[in-house]
């Protein structure tokens, strides 16, 4: 739920059931706009969501689900008991109902005085803590939930639940009816076979009729007029001929079409079934996403550690998580060293490392130590929920392609009612004998096969499906929109800082002098430059730190800007610092001078050290590239997308990161308020361009571009402003995103094109078509069931086809649940070779490894003795864990 600053608009998602097909989506958002207060509707019928926006002083959330009711559907709420302290009275309990309804999302809420509790039904998002504060501000408390009567889950399983038993009363029902219409007759036979069709036709079809007539008070039609309109006509077709056959010409063969009304009401609630069940499965990831929620959380307060609901957690409050629980929400790590599993979220399966001032993010689950953290973001505001609400509007989304199939439905029912009256009259009066025999069945068929709900599910079915399977590997795609945009990308722009490359400097190449070595050269610039804040010397200190070089404490340190710093260190004057302290100093480069030009040469920042009179080396510093970048960006050749890096350094360093990473083309000092106008110049070239960026100077390109991608480790207003987001920062979610894109695309279209040529082939097929092949011959013996002596089709057969045509539609699209994001082998650092510690799950450089083991012929790397030791106890126990 939210609610606009400075008026009384609000929003609510609403989950509906009973939904058919698209049409009966259009029906309620024509319902809902009609209603007095709602301002805008947008209901979507493959994720069973309406979004509506209304002012909440004229209309409220039980007047829309009434409103919807009426149209002959139903709301999905979430009924809930919460304890109610501090009422003494009847009006207690009228203060406490009215501070719960005034809360957004609330649909209902009774209050018990004698138990002291109250019974309330919201929709989805409805802010529970929001209840908690309007009820304490009325004077009273709102404990925790005690129990949960009904929530959306299980008011939709309940749906399916009854679509499933009407299914099987009415096939039951039908199969005795054909039965006995097949055997021999007998005198209350007629009466008989109405009895048992009429309970098939008006209870177990019932929600036809309620939905058709919820349509035909809007002025419109949708796929309950057709299916209520084409057993009604047989059924009542029946009735008259049983009841008051003298009404029909002496010459007329009566015959009675019970069985056919009933087996096409059995047939169609078992398609809707099916369907049902195949369409809850597409929304399975978001589903996981909800799940992750983290229930409790164990607070710090007054020293003291309470657990409480994580409803309850406010900013600000510290956080204790032990090995193996769950992080309640977003927050900063206080005290403490640990790894995360943060693969629910990132998609990433490589736990990652936390210290202090570390970034942690609520629902991930803490692998090995015990950690304290500040929480920064609550309820809302957590990185999950923001991914569940981003996804949640990508699934309610429309994708551009979309809008012809919505187009053609709108326009589908009414076509479909006039061409089976054209087909009725035709055939009355043209037909064979018994013409009203061949009339009715034709026009049935026609009615009963036609099938916008395949046209309707389309789309919204694979992309609910495609941005779920994104989301589950860490790619959020904020729109249909921008899902089937991204297909077409064959310009990929990278930003290069913090986007290819890390974003901080990193030592690459120590070259020492003939009488030095490269430890003694790292460790001596190290214990120099450990007084400095610039990054340069942290990146040096790091690297000596890295190598566990024991550094010597350093004296009379004097940072000089713009050249580098001096110290005395183990009794010896050191000198730090680039070419033009060296020779302000009168050092000579001697031999160095040609290497220190092959690393310039190389983009690199060339540092020097001078031990004394001399200089005892050369350190090359280098923002690189981030692992996996090579990889992607040769994933994104295959994709045949042309790579592009923009920067603002100068061209040297620029094209020597480019040749690293094998990119094509390089555009180099450009300001940052000029990129997206770069974005516009590869536009005009006719390029459809994704802009990859993470800072706040990137926003204006990513909005430029036909594709904004950013990484979801940079700023916010970079990830508000993108269409898709990684929410890891791996380069490869740009391959995965485009691949997915591709895929969803490729589906949708077989979608298409299946319930186009569907409904193209057998709606002719249905009107007799074939009687013109088959009239004057007769139609061979093994067709007969399906097409009768001339050519007709069995009005049961096109109940059967028009819910499979539904079926093939959503199983099509669930086959996106195979997607295999691109998972890159080696994990390569710098030109290092990583390897995973089997105990903690950390990366490791196999050349800096604390300990090594062998086990089964495999060599394994371990970042900490003490994970050496766990593992050679029990090699199989994190082998197995490992293999996960």
């Amino acid at each position: 739920m939210e609610k606009s600053q400075g008026s009384k608009s609000e929003k609510a998602k609403i989950h509906i059931t009973g939904m058919t097909c698209t049409t009966c989506a259009a029906t309620i958002e024509k319902g809902l706009a009609e209603t007095l207060g709602v301002e805008k509707a947008n209901v979507s019928f493959a994720s069973e969501k309406a979004s509506v926006e209304y002012d909440s002083s004229k209309v409220d959330l039980a007047t829309i689900s009434q409103t919807i009711s009426q149209l002959g559907y139903k709301v999905a709420t979430t009924k809930s008991i919460f304890p109610v302290s501090g009422m003494t009275c009847a009006s207690c309990v009228n203060r406490v109902e009215q501070a719960l309804s005034s809360v957004p999302g609330v649909v209902s809420a009774n209050v018990n005085l004698a138990s002291e509790k109250a019974t309330v039904e919201y929709v989805e998002g409805t802010d529970v803590v929001a209840m908690r504060r309007a009820v304490e501000e009325a004077g009273y408390g709102l404990g925790s939930e005690v129990a949960t009567l009904e929530d959306v889950t299980t008011s939709a399983q309940r749906e399916i639940r009854g679509l499933r038993n009407r299914f099987i009363f009415a096939f039951v029902l039908a199969v005795v009816i054909m039965t006995m219409s097949m055997g021999p007759d007998f005198l209350w036979k007629p009466y008989l076979l109405w009895a048992l069709a009429t309970p098939v036709q008006f209870w177990t079809g019932w929600r036809f009729y309620k939905g058709a007539w919820g349509a035909l008070r809007h002025k419109t039609a949708d796929m309950n007029t057709l299916i209520a309109v084409g057993t009604s006509a047989a059924y009542f077709y029946s009735m008259v001929a049983v009841a008051a056959p003298a009404l029909f010409a002496a010459d007329i063969e009566l015959g009675l079409y019970f069985d056919t009304s009933s087996m096409i009401i059995a047939l169609i609630l078992l398609g809707r079934f099916l369907e049902s069940r195949a369409r809850g499965q597409t929304s399975e990831a978001i589903k996981k996403l909800i799940g992750l929620k983290p229930r409790t959380a164990i607070v710090i307060r007054d020293g003291k550690e309470m657990e409480i609901s994580v409803e309850e957690v406010q900013v600000g409050d510290l956080i204790l998580v032990r090995p193996g629980e769950q992080i309640p929400v977003d927050g900063i790590v206080r005290q403490g060293y640990s790894s995360v599993d943060e693969s629910m979220i990132t998609g990433e399966s490589i736990p990652v490392e936390k210290k202090v001032g570390d970034m942690v993010i609520g629902a991930t689950i803490n692998k090995m130590g015990s950690f304290q953290f500040e929480a920064t973001r609550v309820g809302k505001d957590t990185t999950l929920a923001q991914i569940i609400r981003l996804v949640e509007e990508a699934q309610g989304s429309k994708a551009p392609i979309q809008r012809l199939a919505d187009v053609i439905a709108s326009y589908f029912v009414p076509a479909v009612i006039g061409i089976a009256i054209v087909t009725f009259i035709i055939w009355f009066f043209l037909g064979p004998q018994p013409t009203l025999t061949y009339a009715l069945l034709n026009f049935v068929a026609v009615l009963i096969i036609a099938c916008p709900c395949a046209l309707g599910l389309a789309t919204p079915t694979a992309i609910i499906v495609g941005t779920g399977k994104g989301a589950e590997n860490g790619v959020l795609i904020r729109s249909g929109e921008a899902l089937e945009r991204a297909h077409k990308i064959n310009s990929v722009l990278l930003d290069k800082t913090g986007t290819l490359t890390r974003g901080e400097p990193t030592v690459t190449d120590i070259i020492a002098a003939p009488s030095f070595s490269e430890a003694e050269v790292l460790r001596l610039a190290a214990s120099a430059e450990r007084s400095s804040e610039h990054p340069l010397a942290e990146a040096i200190v790091k690297a000596a730190s890295e190598k566990r070089l024991k550094l010597f404490q350093a004296s009379d340190f004097k940072a000089m800007p713009g050249h580098g710093v001096e110290a005395m260190a183990d009794g010896k004057k050191l000198l730090v610092g680039n070419l033009l302290l060296m020779r302000d100093r009168g050092l000579s480069l001697d031999g160095l001078k040609k290497e220190a030009d092959r690393l310039w040469s190389q983009g690199k920042t060339v540092m020097f050290l001078g031990v004394s009179s001399q200089i005892a080396g050369v350190i090359a510093l280098a923002d690189t590239l981030k692992p996996n970048a090579r990889e992607a960006v040769g994933s994104l050749h295959r994709l045949n997308a042309e790579v592009v890096m923009i920067t603002g350094d100068n061209r040297r360093t620029a094209e020597a990161i480019a040749r690293e990473a094998g990119i094509d083309r390089v555009l180099a000092e450009v300001l940052p308020e000029n990129k997206a106008q770069e974005v516009k110049r590869l536009q005009d070239e006719g390029k459809v361009v994704a802009m990859v960026g993470d800072g706040i100077n990137d926003a204006p390109a990513l909005a430029q571009a036909d594709v904004g991608i950013a990484i979801g480790t940079g700023t916010d207003v970079a990830m508000e402003t993108s269409d898709i987001t990684l929410i890891s920062g791996d380069l490869g979610g740009i391959v995965t995103a485009i691949s997915l894109s591709k895929r969803t695309m490729r589906t949708i279209k077989q979608n298409l094109f299946w319930a186009f040529a569907y409904n193209t082939a057998l709606i002719p097929v249905a009107a007799g078509v074939l009687y013109l092949a088959f009239g004057h011959t007769g139609v061979p013996s093994g067709l007969h069931f399906v097409f009768g002596n001339y050519g007709f089709l069995n009005p049961m057969l096109a109940a059967l086809a028009m819910a499979a045509s539904s079926i093939t539609v959503v199983s099509n699209s669930l086959r996106l649940r195979t997607f295999k994001p691109v998972r890159f082998e080696k994990l390569m650092e710098g030109g290092k070779q990583m390897a995973i510690d089997p105990v903690c799950k950390m990366e490791v450089d196999e050349k800096k490894a604390a300990a090594t083991s062998e086990y089964k012929g495999k060599k394994y790397y371990f970042c900490a003795v003490g994970c050496k030791k766990a593992f050679d106890q029990n090699p199989e126990k994190y082998l197995a864990g490992k293999s996960k």
